[in-house]
């Protein structure tokens, strides 16, 4: 749903501006200000989120250290594996991302899908072998005693329309949070967020951009069914056949069966497909940074004057630079995983732009959806009012309190909802286009956007 409004209303501006970082979208619509600031929330949101994402990639190497016999990492010898897995597997995909750019992106991340589709094959084949009765058994286990619910409206029929409305708006996973929390987020990270989008202004023209956009969509279904089916199939595996050894980290138990239960060459396989997944993701955002640094700030303030040659140094030294940064993210999140082991990988990176991306939806909505609405002034102002916003109704600040050993000091009343991940982009998105519309862009402004248009 979130893809086909995408497709709609975002797509066809993007080829009309010309542009090659969608910030400078902002620039010609609304001001330099308005791109400044939309480009320095991706910039500072996409290191925190991919970085922590990249952490991900390491926990095989990490465990198949710690299976070694006779070898027992400290926490410290721990970390510093993931360090040295995380700096492997970032400085490879910066050499290819460097070299070849947006290209190389593209054809490495065909192959690297097509491990990925193999290695889940033979992960869901495997897994259905080694399960008595097949998907039959694994299907009488869900079905069981352990009464699963597959699925999840998040309603209660006694306690009325606003407490249902705050449990469902405090619960990670229902029907809701689907439909209307995650085609907010689809909005956000297909529509202004440069990781994807540069992918779509790679084709000819807006339609067939379009096109892609909805195929990708259908695509994803299987591949996201795929990962959802072994996730089930493992839970299942390991409810036949109990392991005493089995990690307590929900990241690390597929990992854990790969090293453990696979024969060896589909061992390698598998092991393939999650450096190829980590690793098509971290390209194309180490090379949208170094698009976004080299479009919207190194050409501006840094060298106005610079050639197309000095642009694309400019960017292959900001993918180094941006590896670097996601280096360190990934460390600090390996870090609080050793110390806190019962953090979760999805709520904290899906959490993390949620904080801001609802600021830059929002802002790009006034461009798209209207002619004449919205400023610099007015927009900034949105963007920090939603970030804000959006804080609060995630109990930003009680965590924060809880941390200065001061919750006491404030207590939230009861009637207020504290609002999961799911929600984050769709509240944010809302308050700043509420507040960002009401300010009309100045005539001056307006007389730059149709001049660009027109070819000027």
């Amino acid at each position: 749903m979130g893809r086909v409004v995408i497709s709609c209303i975002f797509i066809k501006p993007y080829y009309d501006y010309r542009v090659v970082s969608i910030y400078e979208y902002l620039q010609i619509r609304f001001g330099v200000s308005t791109k400044n600031g939309a480009s320095a929330v991706f910039l500072l949101t996409r290191v925190l989120a991919s970085g922590t994402r990249l952490y991900v990639a390491a926990v095989v190497l990490v465990l198949a250290v710690q299976m070694i016999p006779g070898v027992h990492p400290t926490k410290g010898q721990e970390l510093a594996i993931y360090i040295g897995a995380l700096t492997l597997v970032t400085l490879l995909t910066a050499v290819y991302t460097t070299v070849g750019g947006i290209k190389a992106v593209v054809w490495t991340d065909v192959i690297q899908a097509s491990v990925m589709f193999g290695s889940l094959g033979f992960a869901i084949w495997i897994l259905l072998h080694n399960i008595p009765g097949g998907w039959t058994g694994a299907l009488a286990h869900l079905q069981g005693p352990n009464d699963l619910k597959v699925v999840d409206a998040g309603v209660d029929g006694g306690i009325g329309f606003w407490g249902n409305a705050k449990k469902i708006l405090e619960t990670e996973y229902t029907l809701w949070a689907a439909f209307l929390g995650s085609t907010f987020v689809t909005m956000a990270t297909h529509g202004t967020d440069q990781d994807m989008v540069q992918r779509m202004l790679t084709a000819k023209d807006h339609r067939r951009s379009r096109l892609a956009l909805v195929l990708s969509g259908l695509a994803d279904i299987p591949v996201v069914m795929a990962f959802l089916f072994v996730g089930i199939l493992l839970w299942v595996f390991y409810q036949v056949h109990p392991d005493p050894n089995l990690p307590t980290k929900n990241a690390h138990v597929f990992a854990y069966y790969i090293l453990n239960q696979l024969p060896s060459g589909v061992r390698g396989l598998l092991v393939a497909g999650l450096f190829a997944t980590a690793m098509g993701s971290l390209s194309t955002a180490l090379n949208a940074l170094a698009t976004s640094f080299a479009k919207d700030w190194y050409v501006p303030y840094i060298c106005p004057q610079a050639d197309e040659r000095r642009i694309v140094r400019a960017a292959r030294w900001g993918t180094a630079g941006f590896a670097v940064l996601l280096i360190f993210v990934g460390a600090v999140t390996a870090w609080v995983v050793i110390m806190k082991p019962g953090s979760r990988i999805i709520p904290i990176v899906l959490g993390i732009f949620g904080y801001t991306y609802g600021s830059l939806l929002g802002v790009f909505l006034v461009g798209m959806l209207t002619k004449t609405r919205g400023s610099n002034t007015g927009n900034i102002a949105a963007m920090i009012a939603g970030f804000l916003f959006v804080a609060f109704m995630s109990g930003l600040h009680l965590d924060i309190m809880t941390l200065l050993d001061m919750k006491d000091v404030f207590k939230q009343p009861s009637w207020i909802p504290v609002i999961e991940f799911p929600w984050r982009v769709m509240f944010g998105t809302i308050l700043t286009f509420s507040i960002a519309v009401l300010f009309r862009t100045p005539e001056s402004q307006l007389q730059i956007v149709r001049k660009h248009l027109k070819g000027g």
